[in-house]
């Protein structure tokens, strides 16, 4: 199970008996932000309702709020990887699921992302592994990004990255990878071209899971 799923569906210390919907925990406590009805997120994620109620547990138990600021994010994710640092992938992760862009996740961002990743079809999975490398969202992933990324994934990796890694050794990842996947030479790859480079190449698709790995 990946560290998101550890950190949000961990069980509270304490609940009471009478508590067992979403919507009954959301009476008992005040909170600033309120998912949207469990029904909704049930027809837009692939969670059942039981899955979404305890998943649900877990994000408000990690953050009382109803939402997560990226320094929060932060310190909780590092947790998982004190081999490395882990706040520069932390803050490209925090974007991907911060879908409206201001500045917290909430439930249904998260809930969302995590549906996606653990379910979703690999035209899904691709399109949401786009949207991280892509990281100024301006719809192309530069080298620069790829490379940003990658670094990222190589820092938090740390001692876990065996044989032990040459400092150039990310940039020559990306740039077999940058190669085969920007067809027409311009510079930057686009959605197109990275899902139909990702489907139609054995090596970078794992490659690519490396990312899924680290969630």
């Amino acid at each position: 199970m990946g560290a998101l799923m550890v950190i949000f569906s961990l069980q509270p210390k304490q609940r009471r008996k009478t508590t067992d919907s979403v919507e009954d925990e959301l009476e008992l406590s005040a909170v600033r932000h309120r998912p949207e009805g469990l029904e909704q997120l049930e027809a837009q994620t692939r969670f059942s309702r039981k899955e979404l109620q305890i998943l649900y547990r877990g994000f408000k138990n990690e953050c009382p709020s109803g939402v997560v600021n990226e320094d929060t994010f932060k310190v909780i994710y590092s947790q998982f990887f004190p081999q490395g640092d882990a706040s520069t992938y932390a803050h490209f992760l925090f974007n991907a699921f911060d879908t409206d862009h201001n500045g917290s996740i909430s439930f249904e961002d998260f809930v969302m992302g995590l549906s996606i990743l653990l379910r979703g079809t690999v035209q899904e999975k691709l399109n949401w592994a786009f949207n991280l490398y892509d990281i100024n969202k301006d719809g192309y992933i530069t080298k620069e990004e790829m490379l940003d990324i990658m670094k990222a994934i190589y820092d938090m990796m740390g001692k876990c990255t065996y044989p032990a890694l040459r400092e150039e050794t990310p940039r020559q990842h990306v740039e077999v990878f940058f190669q085969k996947m920007d067809k027409n030479k311009d510079g930057v790859v686009t959605m197109d071209e990275f899902i139909d480079c990702c489907q139609n190449d054995e090596n970078i698709m794992r490659s690519m899971h490396l990312f899924e790995n680290v969630l």
